[in-house]
């Protein structure tokens, strides 16, 4: 089974493409237990997004500035939520969203050559084939000034800051520090990244973990975690 967390739920993918899910429901974001076929979700704020393995989408939740309209999405490979706004990669590498764009957060048409993508508060990050990345949004606090970035192999954006891995398995971080959420570039060894409101996660090749960032609430309480699996 594979995870995400929303907000306030949490959603299961079951290994026979069925999901699962529990935590907050007001706007039914849990409501997914006659889905099919899914091979990757996505847990956004109030919503739950799921990618089919015919390449089409399936969305339930808060749909107030059209962040669940993924029903006309096709050839959708993965996708990625934000707040407001939810994002699709598709098989030849351009991207679509929907939702909020009061930012030009989903002003990604022109995005080509893209091999990932990540969400975050109010703003789209993207990663291209040849190591570089793209972004575009709410840029206050410097999260998508990113254009100098390369041999980046993997992308997370949190509400405010973005964290990107590079090849050689160290990291660069840009945006709000305010929690030293930025507080990245000592790391080594690392092999994926996950990055939160207010924190960020990092996958050492040794399976162990670091943390960085908020911990109000023991997020990053994961010193003594071991074997774990991107």
């Amino acid at each position: 089974m594979a995870t995400n967390t929303g907000n306030a739920h949490t959603v299961g993918l079951k290994s026979d493409g069925t999901v699962t899910a529990i935590g907050w429901n007001k706007h039914d974001q849990c409501n997914v237990s006659e889905w099919r076929d899914i091979v990757t979700v996505s847990a956004g704020w109030c919503r739950t997004v799921g990618v089919k393995s015919d390449g089409t989408v399936v969305a339930v939740g808060r749909n107030n500035e059209g962040e669940c309209n993924v029903s006309s999405w096709r050839d959708i490979v993965s996708v990625t939520t934000g707040d407001w706004h939810t994002v699709g990669l598709k098989l030849d590498g351009t991207v679509t969203a929907v939702g909020n764009n009061k930012y030009n957060q989903c002003s990604i048409n022109d995005w080509s050559d893209i091999l990932a993508v990540s969400a975050g508060y109010l703003h789209t990050i993207g990663l291209k084939s040849d190591g570089t990345v793209v972004a575009v949004g709410r840029n206050n606090e410097g999260e998508c000034d990113v254009s100098g970035w390369r041999d980046i192999v993997a992308v997370a954006a949190g509400s405010y800051h973005t964290v990107g891995l590079k090849s050689d398995g160290t990291m660069v971080a840009v945006g709000s520090n305010k929690h030293h959420q930025c507080d990245v570039s000592a790391w080594y060894g690392i092999r994926a990244v996950s990055a939160g409101c207010a924190h960020t996660i990092g996958l050492k090749s040794d399976g162990t973990m670091v943390a960085v960032g908020d911990n109000d609430y023991g997020q990053c309480d994961v010193s003594g975690w071991s074997n774990i699996q991107p």
